[in-house]
């Protein structure tokens, strides 16, 4: 009798429903458009044009989903409290927001921000990066790391895990350090203040990232383990240096001429070298780090939204339940 081995590699063994961005739009039922043009402009980053209409076939159908997913989620804090007859602070939703350098995760964590904090209940909604969790400039350049900043080893993974662990535990008044993209540093002494939000987006570029688990058993706490959804926005690495350079060669002509800018000395030499720098700088540092530690997290995100050299949102893949 003839049988007919079915192998893994022949199977479809995908966690991800994969759709269009005509397919998703269609899930946004009747979510209102609760933003206007003027300001989606505002929230966008540099270089990062998104557009009214994918806000519409993208977000808006986003939102309705994260509306189901924190109900959902309320509903199980709240069985789990009266099992354990506790009656605890309200549990924050949290969104972790991941992906490489110049992809657009500020855009996307702002975007989703505004529209979350619209929804008819008018939820408080804070947002935070990760890059606050950086070690300051001064300890980074003690231990020979500033050519590693933005690799897990340049975070404070202590102050982050206790960070979230006590947003999780509805603390109050929280607070997070504060980074400057301007003086490329934490600021001392600067803090933003979170106070039981009913959601916290947390962005970053490592915060899907898991570490080697102790041979001994111990409970070592990720990251990723405070989220209650992920969402990992995803580029091929030809298209992200393009942005990353055009990023740069932009900030040459604007920020960076201010005199008190970390990279002002970029404003000061030609053209062709500042292309050369940046073409460095990306190569030597966020290359390696998307190839080491970013992307390969980008299996463990519940929805990863893959952009085209436009930067629209072609493709939505969504785990599945």
């Amino acid at each position: 009798m003839d049988q007919t081995v079915t192998r893994p590699e022949t199977m479809d063994l995908s966690p991800y429903r994969v759709f269009t961005e005509t397919e998703w739009s269609r899930l946004r039922a009747d979510t209102p458009m609760t933003l206007t043009s003027a300001e989606v402009s505002e929230l966008r980053a540099l270089n990062d044009p998104i557009s009214m209409a994918q806000v519409e076939s993208i977000y808006l159908p986003l939102s309705r989903l994260l509306a189901y997913y924190a109900e959902a989620t309320l509903i199980l804090h709240q069985a789990t409290k009266r099992f354990l007859g506790v009656a605890e602070s309200k549990t924050p939703f949290i969104i972790g927001v991941a992906g490489s350098v110049a992809v657009g995760k500020s855009t996307t964590s702002r975007i989703l921000r505004a529209l979350l904090a619209r929804w008819p209940a008018s939820p408080k909604v804070d947002l935070v990066t990760t890059d606050g969790f950086l070690f300051p400039n001064a300890v980074l350049e003690a231990e020979g790391l500033m050519q590693r900043k933005g690799f897990p080893e340049s975070f404070d993974r202590t102050a982050l895990l206790t960070f979230l662990s006590d947003i999780k535990a509805g603390k109050r008044n929280v607070r997070a350090p504060l980074y400057s993209h301007f003086y490329y540093d934490v600021m001392p002494g600067h803090s933003v203040t979170i106070d039981q939000p009913d959601i916290l987006i947390v962005e970053g570029l490592n915060v899907l990232q898991t570490r080697e688990l102790p041979k001994d058993g111990r409970a070592v706490p990720f990251v990723s383990d405070f989220f209650d959804f992920s969402v990992y926005i995803d580029a091929p690495e030809d298209i992200l240096e393009t942005w990353y350079v055009e990023r740069f060669m932009h900030l040459r002509e604007t920020a960076f001429r201010d005199p008190g800018s970390y990279f002002h000395r970029y404003s000061r030499i030609t053209d062709e070298e500042a292309l050369a720098t940046a073409k460095t700088i990306w190569t030597n540092i966020n290359l390696l780090n998307l190839k080491e530690n970013i992307l390969p997290t980008r299996p463990r995100a519940d929805l990863i939204l893959t952009k085209d050299a436009n930067h629209r949102i072609s493709k939505v893949a969504l785990r599945r339940i």
